[in-house]
């Protein structure tokens, strides 16, 4: 990869990164739960989503990564979670990159059905990952990291997949549509870049 070629791809990461903070702290809607916690409906993993379906797994992870985790270090309810938070949107930006680039090859292709069909394979492999791994890691972490009682973080793991589900299917729909509107007019601009 050229000098440019990663420049642009770097700033691209920054305007998605961008976008993944903004998406998380501004369109989300907080739910209390007992313990003082709190979980959000929100669809900032739909742009951590897109950033690996426009820049590939690895840019596409550090975007997400980076993104939710500033989120969560500026807000005082999430920051105890922010080292949880950047493994996982990287595990999520690292496996719809996988599915979109690596088996679909999606950057070579340019048929519309098999593009939309293989975004929504791409996104629901990364999001499905978040839905199963965010309650299992939050368990351990509130339990073992944050010292909460067994009880209460399990609890908190329930109610997690339910607001993490719901987050997934929401996000699923935003970035197919977003993505398959998208990719044809960043490609006609020469905005799109090449994935290795």
């Amino acid at each position: 990869m050229n000098k440019q070629t990663r420049l642009k791809k770097l700033n691209q990461t920054a305007l998605l990164a961008a976008l993944c903070f903004v998406s998380f702290t501004y369109l989300q809607i907080k739910i209390p739960i007992p313990g003082g916690n709190t979980t959000s409906l929100h669809i900032g993993n739909a742009f951590c989503v897109l950033a690996a379906l426009l820049l590939g797994g690895w840019y596409g992870g550090l975007a997400g990564a980076i993104g939710m985790t500033i989120a969560d270090l500026l807000d005082p309810v999430y920051i105890m979670v922010a080292p949880k938070t950047f493994i996982l949107k990287l595990c999520i930006g690292l496996i719809t990159g996988l599915i979109a680039h690596r088996i679909a090859k999606i950057s070579e292709n340019n048929d519309k059905k098999y593009i939309l069909k293989w975004s929504i394979i791409a996104s629901v492999g990364g999001l499905a990952f978040n839905v199963v791994a965010d309650p299992i890691v939050g368990f351990f972490y509130k339990q073992f990291i944050l010292g909460q009682p067994q009880d209460a973080a399990a609890i908190l793991a329930k109610i997690s997949a339910v607001t993490t589900l719901v987050n997934a299917i929401v996000s699923t729909i935003v970035v197919v549509i977003i993505y398959n509107v998208l990719r044809p007019i960043l490609n006609k601009e020469g905005l799109l870049t090449k994935i290795d």
